[in-house]
């Protein structure tokens, strides 16, 4: 008896669902006009990066916006430095623009011990970026330690990729 029931309240429900179909609108869209040209898809794009934005800058450092640690390290060696010398001259050439150095790590060690280190590898890269002229109220430094790796490997050349000090524009 209780399926009975049941099944007559299904259909019933069906039958007063159906009645509040929407009714069709009294007046229709108009149809698309053709135009004269056709639709080819060559959309022009301005040519090369904005200025003041991520990708200006690192086409303007030649790629040069990231500079690599060794272990247990937050020394600007050479190849650091030329890099920064770089960034240095573009800040100098705009100088409303601002940047972000954030300051990675390897996943060895604690996670305190990796800010501390990720603070001191971007406080260096900012030090050498203000003893080069730019003012330091244009750079912010963050650690992120060993949160954000760009490889995930748990191997020497991963771990060499993870120790880096990236300079990001802020917008």
């Amino acid at each position: 008896m209780n399926t009975k029931i049941v099944i007559a309240s299904l259909l019933c429900g069906t039958v007063a669902l159906g009645a509040c179909k929407p009714k069709a609108p009294d007046i229709l869209p108009p149809d698309p006009v053709e135009t004269s040209e056709p639709d080819t898809g060559n959309y022009q794009q301005p040519q090369g990066a904005v200025l003041g934005s991520q990708e200006h800058f690192v086409n303007a450092v030649n790629g040069q916006n990231v500079i690599y640690f060794d272990t247990d390290r937050y020394n600007i060696d050479s190849a650091d430095a030329a890099a920064l010398q770089t960034q240095a001259q573009y800040l100098q050439r705009y100088s409303n623009i601002s940047i972000t150095i954030e300051g990675h790590c390897d996943e060895r060690g604690t996670r305190e011990y990796n800010l501390a280190l990720g603070e001191r590898r971007a406080n260096a890269a900012k030090n050498y970026l203000t003893s080069l002229g730019v003012d330091a109220s244009r750079i912010r430094t963050v650690s992120y330690g060993k949160e954000y790796p760009i490889a995930t490997a748990s191997n020497e050349a991963a771990w060499a990729q993870n120790r880096r000090a990236v300079s990001v524009v802020i917008n």
